[in-house]
């Protein structure tokens, strides 16, 4: 009979206790497949600082270090330094990253640190109750914002893949969803350009994963997918926002028309 999918060696075999139909399970097998598949599995490093991200040197099977809240960059930013051979992920949620850490992310871009950043868009805190987050989109209700996000109160949420691409360290920056397998598959294409980025020594690296939370959003699994589908997609664009090949391709070109 022929094998037509198996279990990547790229995780571990503990089984994994996220909430049922939570993105974090996918966004894990999508980072150790490419892991595997461009043969960096064994000097791997991953960064997970505080949330529910932290599990997940419980389930890839590459090194790990535990971080503090937000400090994920900056702790990917002296490993790298210290040890150029590494790849270095900071894997993070959204108020990790975008709140307490967000002048962490800011300015390891604008360094353009020779790290990926996966970034895990929920739209909200997920490990400590469902606050809500700087990506907690408008309307959307929380245990901090049981009316609804409103933007004369709470501001606006932070689009973070375009906020980033404004900086010139910033290499490769894309946005990819975890609601269906077509956009699974292109997840994982971005997954591992990113990879490929700082193996190449192109610096800054970062892939947003809009990712559901149906625990917290008070709904059923299907429910969120939806959520993601109806409300995230349309606040949360789609596509690569910087693509340093595209760009150095472009200057050639235009440098050739000269």
């Amino acid at each position: 009979m022929k094998i037509v999918f198996e279990k990547t060696n790229g995780l571990t075999e503990v089984p994994m206790r996220y909430c049922p139909g939570c993105g974090h399970g996918v966004a894990h097998r999508l980072v150790a497949e490419v892991m595997e598949e461009l043969g960096v599995t064994k000097r791997t490093v991953a960064v997970v600082p505080v949330g529910c991200s932290v599990f997940m040197d419980e389930y890839v099977n590459c090194d790990g270090i535990q971080g503090a809240h937000g400090r994920g960059p900056a702790i990917a930013t002296g490993i790298k330094r210290s040890k150029p051979e590494t790849v270095v992920i900071s894997y993070q949620g959204d108020g990790d990253l975008a709140s307490i850490g967000m002048a962490e992310t800011i300015h390891s871009a604008s360094r353009s640190e020779n790290i990926t950043i996966i970034f895990i868009n929920n739209a909200i805190y997920g490990m400590t109750g469902g606050q809500m987050a700087p990506t907690t989109i408008l309307g959307m209700r929380t245990t901090t914002s049981p009316a609804g996000r409103r933007a004369e109160i709470n501001g606006f949420p932070i689009p973070m893949c375009e906020l980033l691409s404004s900086l010139e360290g910033a290499s490769y920056l894309a946005r990819a969803a975890l609601d269906k397998p077509a956009h699974i598959i292109r997840a994982k294409k971005y997954i591992k350009k990113a990879f490929e980025t700082q193996i190449k020594g192109k610096g800054f690296s970062m892939v947003e994963l809009l990712s559901p939370c149906p625990t917290d959003w008070g709904m059923t699994p299907k429910d969120a997918v939806e959520r993601i589908r109806q409300e995230m997609i349309p606040r949360y664009p789609l596509g690569v926002f910087r693509d340093w090949e595209a760009e150095e391709k472009a200057k050639k070109e235009e440098k050739a028309a000269v």
